[in-house]
């Protein structure tokens, strides 16, 4: 079987503070920004990997979710408990160092953890958490 991760979806609630985050500090490649109905749907990727993309999408959007639920995914997000997605890098104290001094929410810096990775995570501006793994 030949299958692979094309795209994951992550929410965002102001396109230009998302744009900012994984087009600037992360370096990620603006690969579509569509819009509809005031709301805006950005896919973005590492440079160089064109079959690997996150969707940043207007939270809540699907018809089906309920005023309820739509409270309750702008409570996680707040709380940074709504999504996420791990990322890995050659060199993750450098890469926290960029992604630090463009202005994302620490949660956890750089260390070794005890299941063998080292690792590090913030949040981007919608709070969604995003870990960072150092490749091997």
């Amino acid at each position: 079987m030949d299958i692979s991760i094309h795209a994951s979806f992550l929410p965002h609630e102001d396109p230009e503070a998302s744009l900012a985050f994984y087009r600037d500090t992360l370096g990620f490649e603006v690969r579509n920004d569509v819009g509809y109905a005031g709301m805006r749907w950005i896919t973005v990727g590492p440079a160089g990997q064109p079959e690997t993309s996150i969707v940043l999408q207007p939270p809540a959007v699907d018809p089906g979710i309920t005023e309820d639920e739509r409270r309750t995914i702008s409570e996680m997000m707040a709380k940074g408990t709504f999504a996420g997605v791990v990322l890995s890098t050659t060199d993750v104290d450098a890469t926290f160092e960029r992604v630090r001094s463009g202005g994302a929410e620490v949660i956890q810096e750089p260390m070794d953890q005890p299941y063998g990775v080292r690792d590090c995570a913030f949040r981007d501006p919608a709070g969604n958490m995003i870990r960072l793994q150092q490749r091997t």
